[in-house]
């Protein structure tokens, strides 16, 4: 009997011994189980994450978080809010600005592409203006060509040039244009002025800019004379088209007594499209248009459509020797110019 019980009560402590350690096992297995599940879905919502940012981050239907960084003529971008509906000169709503300031030093009134210089308004040569280059280097076709390898543009000019010539080449087959003048330094035109070549001193020329250009014809199966470029047969494409790239015709007909200079056909400046659209639908030349703009405010802008993108710009005086704080759109892409004399000109692409 001692050894029956003894039996019975060595296997209640053996079973007993047994269910402790399954009880164990299950306890192990469903913190393993835990584990893997925590794990899957930090995995799941990084893919989501990774989706979102593959489809170019995440966005938002509210016009105002719409954000680029860039347009065209290379406007920049400073950030996202939430915009307004606001009437537009065509009597559709266009987003409305929300403004912020950017303190820009008076030196900053000497750059940009809306800089006017002539013989009343000197060229200040200021550091990050320019970044003048070889055309003949640079150029992206041999669809034309530059005199020699001197002759240089700024190299964002120089890209709407190429883009142009391209343009030109692909409506018309034509290879003849030679661009024969360009960026010219102090040097060069205080050189000019005293061998006679020009009435211009050192400083007032708007060929320092690195945004005028001279173009002749030269065709290579000599078929007709060279010469100065004229908006005549095939070569009218370009001056149809040339604001569409930025472009304006720097000394037109019947503007002599406001540019100082003769009228010529072959001269062309880049003030960037919105300004060269309305600049050649208005028959105006380059102080008219920088003169007209100072009747502009950020509250009363001029508007500007080009094509389907609409431009707000506008004036904004500059402090005399100071810095001035210049109402820039929150929520808009934009660029700012200096007019070279005495405020900045501020472009708003409103779309």
């Amino acid at each position: 009997m001692n050894n029956g019980n003894e039996r019975r009560s060595r296997k209640r402590r053996q079973s007993g011994k047994k269910y402790r350690i399954r009880y164990d096992r299950v306890i192990a297995a469903l913190l393993v189980l835990i584990v893997m599940i925590v794990v899957l879905c930090s995995c799941v919502n990084s893919c989501s994450k990774g989706r979102k940012n593959s489809d170019g981050g995440s966005s938002s239907s509210s016009s105002g978080n719409q954000t680029q960084s860039s347009i065209e003529d290379n406007l920049q971008s400073s950030g996202d809010t939430t915009a307004i509906l606001t009437p537009g000169t065509n009597g559709t709503t266009v987003p409305d600005v929300t403004f912020t300031n950017d303190n820009l030093e008076y030196e900053a009134v000497f750059r940009g592409d809306l800089v006017l210089v002539n013989a009343n308004a000197q060229y200040r040569f200021v550091d990050g203006d320019i970044n003048p280059v070889s055309i003949s280097s640079n150029r992206t076709s041999d669809h034309y060509i530059a005199k020699d390898l001197v002759t240089s543009l700024d190299a964002k000019v120089l890209e709407k040039l190429n883009a142009l010539m391209d343009g030109f080449y692909a409506a018309k087959y034509n290879t003849n244009i030679v661009i024969i003048e360009g960026y010219r330094s102090l040097e060069v035109q205080n050189d000019k002025y005293l061998s006679g070549n020009t009435g211009l001193k050192g400083g007032f020329s708007d060929y320092h800019t690195g945004r005028s250009f001279d173009m002749a014809v030269f065709p290579k199966d000599g078929s007709s004379s060279s010469g100065y470029y004229s908006p005549v047969g095939d070569y009218a494409w370009i001056d149809e088209h040339a604001a569409e790239f930025g472009f304006i015709l720097r000394y037109p007909e019947g503007k002599e007594s406001l540019t100082g200079e003769r009228a010529r056909t072959q001269t062309y400046r880049y003030v960037g499209t919105p300004h060269a659209s309305y600049i050649k639908q208005n028959n105006l030349c380059l102080e008219e248009y920088i003169t007209l703009l100072k009747e502009h405010t950020k509250d009363n802008p001029l508007e500007i459509s080009v094509n389907t993108t609409l431009y707000r710009v506008y004036y904004v005086p500059a402090v005399s020797g100071n810095t001035t704080a210049v109402p820039v759109p929150a929520n808009k892409v934009y660029s700012v110019s200096g007019n070279n004399t005495d405020g900045f000109i501020v472009t708003v692409s409103m779309n």
